[in-house]
């Protein structure tokens, strides 16, 4: 039973691990280097890892997606470390809405506009730093989503993840909160239900052995044997 618990929690943990991987804000170093708009057909596979169209309008099976064009520093451990070697990325650029990841994101068209006019030419480098959530898949065709789009003065600026520390330090507090009710939940009304079940048990059991000697009496005398 306890291979079973730790098997079911580890299950939910990783998920809970992927859902957070996939939705909370990353910062990527990059030079833009341009911009276009590509007609989708989804498929049941991409089609969870795309947002919706623009507020406002039709919500449709194939439709225009914008895309970003970008070159960003490669990096290690979740961005934490960064190496001086780049690689092409792409981004898409869509609204969120009121719908899930809760970024509220109503200003795709500002934003396509703010990576356009931020695009770096050769030998005039322009960096920028790019807010984004969601993962890169180049077979099922699945694109980060761009948040944000802010200039920066070079490629070795530091960018501390404020958002995620905050999150990480809420959901730790709420998980020793969660703990803490629990155990007392469980000392206050779930210990004594099963404390008081086990002495009904004994007290059950007690009687049966009681009628069982009283049986056995009986037909000794009986029997004599």
């Amino acid at each position: 039973m306890r291979t079973v618990r730790n098997v079911i929690l580890g299950i939910i943990a990783v998920a809970l691990g992927l859902v957070l991987l996939y939705v909370l804000p990353r910062h990527d170093i990059a030079r833009i280097t341009g911009t276009e708009v590509i007609r989708m057909d989804f498929s049941a596979i991409n089609r969870p890892f795309y947002a919706q169209s623009d507020s406002a309008n039709e919500n449709l099976a194939t439709r225009d997606v914008r895309l970003i064009n970008s070159v960003k520093k490669r990096e290690a451990l979740l961005g934490l470390i960064r190496r001086d070697a780049e690689r092409v990325f792409v981004y898409r650029n869509e609204d969120t809405g009121w719908i899930w990841p809760p970024y509220f994101k109503f200003d795709s068209s500002d934003l396509q506009a703010a990576a356009l006019a931020n695009v770096s030419a050769p030998g005039n480098e322009q960096w920028v730093v790019v807010t984004r959530y969601g993962w890169r898949n180049r077979f099922f065709s699945i694109y980060p989503n761009a948040i944000a789009i802010e200039p920066v003065d070079g490629p070795d600026v530091r960018i501390i993840p404020w958002f995620n520390i905050f999150f990480f330090i809420a959901l730790f507090a709420a998980f020793i909160f969660m703990r803490a009710f629990w155990r007392q939940f469980r000392e206050r009304a779930i210990d004594p239900r099963l404390e008081d079940g086990r002495d009904a048990w004994d007290k059950v059991d007690a009687y049966a052995d009681e009628r069982r000697g009283r049986v056995s009496r009986w037909w000794k005398s009986w029997t004599g044997k």
